[in-house]
C-alpha cells in the first residue's frame, strides 16, 4: 500500500472517529438530562428512561467501534494497515473502503463468521 492510500484511509478513519465522538458529546450534554418536572406521568417517564437506555447501548457499541478505529489508525502509523491479521495477505481496497477499520480479509472474515455460527 502506498502513502496516498494510507492517507486516504487515515482521513476516512479520522472522519468516522470525529462523528462518534461528536455523538457521544451530544448524548452527554443533551440527551441524558432527565427532569422529572417535565414528565407529566409515569408512562412518559418510563418511555424517556427506555430511550435513554437504548441510547446508552448504542454509545456502548460505538465505543467498541472507536477502539477498532484507533487500532486501525495505529496500524497506519506502523505500516501494517491493510494486512489480514489471520493469513497475512493484503486486504482488498474495496473492503477497506467499505470498512477501513477491518482487520481481516473477506475470506478470513467469512471463515470467522462460519465458526461463530457453528458455536452459537
Amino acid at each position: 500500500m502506498n502513502k496516498t492510500q494510507f492517507k486516504k484511509f487515515k482521513t476516512l478513519l479520522e472522519i468516522k472517529r470525529e462523528e462518534i465522538v461528536k455523538k457521544a458529546q451530544q448524548t452527554l450534554s443533551e440527551d441524558m438530562t432527565l427532569d422529572a418536572n417535565e414528565l407529566p406521568d409515569e408512562m412518559d417517564q418510563a418511555s424517556t428512561e427506555y430511550l435513554q437506555s437504548f441510547t446508552f447501548r448504542l454509545r456502548g457499541r460505538e465505543k467498541s467501534f472507536l477502539t477498532k478505529i484507533d487500532r486501525a489508525l495505529e496500524k497506519i502509523n506502523d505500516g501494517s494497515f491493510g494486512d489480514c491479521e489471520t493469513c497475512g495477505e493484503e486486504i482488498q481496497d474495496k473492503r477497506l473502503e467499505a470498512r477501513p477499520e477491518t482487520t481481516l480479509c473477506i475470506r478470513c472474515k467469512e471463515e470467522q463468521e462460519r465458526e461463530e455460527k457453528d458455536f452459537a
